[in-house]
């Protein structure tokens, strides 16, 4: 004869969820060991310098300077603004895929790269670019 007892049996599950993610931690601790594992060795060379070097300057490409008056110069002449506008519009009229890189000074003002965007934006140019230069007096990595 078979008793039964009035408390409910619970049978075991087995939680899978758990081990799947101490199988992921497994995982990215062989990664991480592996990576850790691999040296790296590198060898110095002193390269010889190009002594006939040709220049990287493309003709189809206009560079913008902003002087801290707000002046600017194309290929270090200065043009007055209408000047600017109409060498920008022949130029786009000419190759509608023309580039332009945009610098300042490091005195030049945020209004003036704007107003010179603006015109560059005006003369229909799509391809535009800040053109920056690290400060020479400070460090990498400080500001």
């Amino acid at each position: 004869m078979k008793i039964h007892s009035p408390i409910v049996r619970r049978r075991g599950r087995l939680e899978i969820i758990p081990l799947i993610d101490i199988m992921f931690f497994l995982l990215a601790s062989f990664m991480m060991v592996s990576l850790q594992m691999q040296k790296v060795r590198t060898l110095h060379a002193s390269l010889p310098t190009a002594t006939l070097a040709a220049s990287t300057v493309k003709p189809d490409m206009i560079k913008l300077k902003v002087n801290r008056d707000g002046a600017v110069s194309v290929d270090d002449s200065l043009l007055t603004f209408p000047q600017l506008y109409t060498l920008l519009t022949n130029r786009h009229h000419a190759n509608t895929n023309v580039p332009v890189y945009l610098s300042g000074s490091r005195d030049a003002t945020h209004g003036e790269m704007i107003y010179v965007l603006d015109m560059v934006k005006r003369a229909g140019i799509d391809r535009v670019a800040f053109s920056v230069k690290a400060d020479p007096t400070s460090a990498p990595g400080q500001q």
